[in-house]
């Protein structure tokens, strides 16, 4: 949650704990906002406390973005292939009335820019906005109408502007390009009935047939049903149109526009700022490491985020076996947050930059900020790797509003920054620890394997440790900057300087950030009991009944579609953003037993299972009866007696794989829905050959057990009584007691 992300204006209306408070005044100076609520109850809070609640946000009720209220946040992808160039153009005006500039770079300007009339030293915003308006009425009225540039005066710009602060370019559209899509006014109670009992009829009991004749059957329906009542049937164009985005299938998912054409660029590019180029690269890591759950010996992938000013590693993650897209995009957001000091770090390793205090970095992170820089990413230098080039990071750069550009092929200089980093980083630190494979196969030790014994956790401690204490204080030599060649510079110096010569825009992004970093679906409707079906697998939640049966508001080039977000790292949950108060509500698989935990699993493992029934001829009505396939193949079957002996080494470390991902998507959330984590103040040690795989098998046969007496309960409603032990009849009377025959039998007198 950050600062620009609420309007404090006074006036403006929040959300805190589902209750509506306005902004009655501010004090900027004291760090202090005033609220009221409709009942008169006035409250003083600090920025820090809005800044910070996991609750708060713009209330949505007086937001005056019209194409944006009651559904999902709009985005370029929502338009029309058609409209697109219009809103580039817009944006272009737009940025030249900002800053004098139509790329909104002045160091890229276009032929004779600034023009004298929007020059930024010599004229002021106001100035600017008239001219632009004076500019675009003076065009033919044709040619402006054609570009959506007519009727465009100060306060058009003015709107403009403020949308493109809280939207990006996408706030310069129109309106009515993203207009709520109205349904079909022509299908009456009477005519929704007809379709349903079509659709029943056709879909269980009759064979396939064909629009024709289910249209056919619409007016049978009402002529027999609604006898003497003019019903107006539509035509067959709605009915088939509105049986599609009933029934459907629809059209088919939209593919991911292409990238654009990279220019070529040549000579040398000058790094001016930190966070101007960002070199990312994926190296394995040259020291063997024991995976948490059999212990084995494995080789990680190490995922590094190298500023190129100021040479700072910004970002690290340690990956079993290979990195995904999901795996990068959260790399790329660790660049923007702050690093939270850790138990076992000194005071000297805090926030030591002048001209900001850690304790004000401190107040607006929530914790206290370890001494790395964090920030925005501008342009984003990668290699050619399949895992850089896909739809999903080419999405997370528009979301950050990044590029990533990947390197020249046969071009080393735009990427040997990083390369070389690796390379200092072995000889600095990989080459002192246990396990160390060497550079090349020839160089390795007798057994590197048996020297590992760090985990992947006290790896990942140990290089965080080593890159805040170590790496950011180191002299950099060669790489000094090139208006102080001769000086000794660090990269927490460099970093240091930049506060005086450009300032630092201190932008903390907010919890949500986390859910538009993943992979989007898009769904055309929500079943009523199923809810929505992501790769295979049904997903259900309490946020979706009110819209069980509905298509989205949305409008546009994704009309009627619903965006769920998927993590691939942990298949169990999806989220899903509510239109109304835009919150975040995570969805769970509707195969999860309903009082235990089923060990997480991720994408690879899901297509395992669909394969696995699918090979197997079966076809499961719910997802309920895929969870006993996919416990037996998390290990539910498998006795302690057959581990690990009986399992190849990939199985090992798929099983590995899936542990080490359910960790790293349960750090990743935010507050809210993260797992609870046992609070210890002791760094992770080096587990050795510690063992967990009796622990996964027990949660994944407690979940079987636990699924099949909740089939039990549901099958036998009441308990029958079970029956008395052996014995228990002479336990409860006394057996030397005479019967009372006897008595009757001698006149009720006892015998001597």
């Amino acid at each position: 949650m950050s600062a620009v992300a609420l309007d404090l204006a006074p006036g403006a209306s929040l959300v805190l704990d589902e209750g509506e408070w306005l902004v009655e005044r501010q004090e900027p100076h004291l760090g202090r906002v005033h609220l009221v609520n409709p009942a008169g109850v006035r409250e003083c809070v600090s920025f820090k406390f809005l800044l910070n609640h996991p609750r708060c946000r713009s209330s949505s009720r007086t937001s005056s973005s019209g194409a944006n209220r009651g559904r999902q946040e709009m985005s370029l992808k929502d338009l029309k292939p058609e409209k697109v160039p219009l809103v580039e153009l817009r944006f272009e005006h737009l940025m030249e009335v900002l800053c004098g500039f139509r790329s909104g770079d002045p160091m890229r300007p276009r032929p004779g820019e600034p023009r004298p009339e929007y020059h930024p030293d010599r004229t002021t915003v106001t100035e600017r906005r008239r001219a632009k308006a004076a500019e675009l009425g003076a065009m033919d009225p044709t040619a402006a109408k054609l570009l959506a540039l007519d009727r465009v005066g100060v306060r058009t710009l003015e709107r403009w502007e403020r949308k493109r602060r809280r939207f990006g370019a996408v706030g310069c559209a129109d309106d009515r390009w993203l207009r709520e899509s109205g349904g079909h006014p022509s299908i009456t109670d009477e005519i929704r009935e007809a379709i349903l009992a079509v659709r029943e009829e056709t879909r269980r009991h009759r064979s396939k047939v064909d629009a024709r004749t289910r249209e056919t059957m619409v007016h049978r329906y009402v002529r027999e049903t609604f006898p003497g009542q003019e019903i107006k049937v539509p035509s067959y164009d709605t009915l088939r149109r509105v049986w599609q985005e009933w029934f459907g299938p629809g059209r088919g998912r939209q593919r991911y526009e292409r990238s654009a054409e990279l220019p070529e660029k040549d000579g040398h590019v000058l790094v001016t700022r930190p966070g101007q180029v960002v070199a990312l690269d994926t190296t394995i890591l040259p020291v063997m490491v024991r995976e948490g759950v059999f212990g084995d010996p494995v080789r990680v992938h190490l995922t590094l985020a190298l500023d190129v000013y100021t040479h700072s590693i910004c970002a690290f993650r340690l990956t079993l076996v290979s990195d995904t897209s999901v795996d990068v995009a959260m790399v790329l957001r660790d660049v923007m947050l702050p690093l939270p000091m850790r138990a076992d770090w000194d005071g000297e390793m805090e926030w030591p930059y002048p001209g900001l205090p850690a304790a004000v970095v401190a107040e607006f992170a929530g914790h206290r900020v370890a001494a790395l820089p964090f920030f925005a990413p501008e342009t984003v230098t990668t290699d050619h790797g399949s895992v850089y080039r896909n739809h999903h990071l080419v999405e997370v750069q528009e979301v950050i509003g990044c590029r990533v550009l990947p390197a020249r092929v046969l071009r080393p200089q735009d990427k040997q920054a990083v390369e070389r980093v690796f390379g200092s980083i072995r000889s600095l630190l990989f080459e002192h620890l246990p396990g160390y494979t060497g550079i090349d196969v020839a160089d390795r030790g007798a057994d590197p394997e048996q020297d590992g014994v760090l985990t992947i956790d006290a790896m990942e401690h140990v290089i965080a440790t080593w890159v805040v204490k170590v790496w950011q204080n180191r002299r950099l030599g060669d790489y000094a900057p090139a208006w102080d060649p001769g000086g000794d510079h660090s990269p927490n110096s460099l970093f240091a300087a930049s506060f005086a010569q450009t300032g630092f825009a201190m932008e903390i992004p907010s919890p949500e950030l986390y859910y538009r970093f993943l992979p989007e679906h898009q769904v055309k409707r929500i079943h009523g009991r199923r809810g929505v079906k992501i790769k295979g697998l049904y997903y259900y939640g309490g946020a979706l009944e009110p819209y069980l049966h509905e298509s989205s508001s949305r409008g546009g080039r994704r009309k009627q579609m619903w965006i769920i977000r998927r993590e691939p790292r942990d298949r169990r949950v999806v989220y899903f953003q509510d239109p109304l108060t835009h919150e975040w509500h995570p969805l769970d698989w509707t195969g999860l037993p309903p009082k235990s935990e089923v060990p997480a699993f991720g994408d690879l493992r899901a297509e395992e299972l669909l394969t696995t029934v699918r090979e197997a001829g079966l076809r499961p009505r719910t997802d309920a009866e895929l969870l006993p396939v996919l416990l037996e193949l998390l290990g539910a079957r498998d006795p302690v007696s057959n581990w690990p002996s009986r399992m190849t080494k990939s199985q090992r470390v798929e099983h590995a794989r899936e542990v080490t991902q359910a960790r790293s998507a349960a750090a990743d959330r935010p507050v809210v829905f993260a797992e609870p984590a046992p609070a210890s103040d002791e760094p992770p040690q080096p587990a050795g050959n510690v063992l967990q795989w009796p622990q996964r098998a027990q949660q994944a046969r407690s979940s079987l057990d636990a699924e099949r007496r909740h089939r039990r309960e549901a099958a036998v409603p009441a308990t029958p009584k079970a029956p008395p032990p052996l014995g228990s009849s002479f336990r409860e009377r006394n057996v030397f007691l005479l019967p009372e025959d006897d008595e009757e039998e001698h006149g009720g007198q006892p015998t001597g």
